[in-house]
């Protein structure tokens, strides 16, 4: 089935549910639910842009939370449960990473943090962990209005994508 038909017909805890596992805001999962029917793909990401540009910086930075560190190996955390698959899968760049390359994602992303306050934040599907090292590091010149709105941009790039899945089959 379709993943906007099947949220187009789930009952309302289901959807949220499903909403959810693609974008970790609240306010987002609220109010792409009062949206509902979506009728085609082309409307639920349509709804999903206008939704998430119409979200405040903290709506944002709690999506972001949501997210593991790139190249964290640990995500049995019960945090990340409910999307541990997806992120797996989108940082399957990571998985043949070498040890020196693993090391400087890990210390990238502690200055990342420390700088802006939230995760580095990048969609990670078809890239490298050497793309995104580079990727973290260039990202770290900039200053907090420019960031935000680019791990923003990134985060809608990852809810598309996931929105698009057979939503958790």
């Amino acid at each position: 089935m379709e993943p906007w038909r099947r949220l187009d017909l789930a009952a309302t805890d289901e959807a949220r549910e499903m909403l959810f596992a693609c974008c970790g805001s609240t306010r987002w999962v609220t109010l792409m639910l009062a949206r509902r029917p979506f009728g085609s793909m082309d409307r639920l990401l349509a709804a999903a842009n206008d939704v998430w540009n119409a979200l405040s910086e903290d709506d944002w930075k709690e999506a972001f939370g949501h997210h593991p560190r790139i190249g964290e190996r640990n995500l049995a955390h019960a945090k990340f449960a409910a999307t541990r698959a997806l992120s797996e899968q989108e940082q399957a760049g990571v998985s043949g990473a070498s040890e020196d390359v693993l090391a400087a994602l890990a210390e990238v992303n502690r200055a990342y943090e420390d700088k802006f306050g939230y995760v580095f934040l990048i969609c990670a599907t078809g890239r490298t962990a050497v793309e995104m090292l580079a990727a973290a590091r260039e990202r770290l010149a900039h200053d907090r209005a420019t960031e935000i709105r680019i791990a923003a941009a990134e985060q809608a790039k990852i809810t598309a994508l996931r929105l698009d899945l057979p939503l958790l089959d």
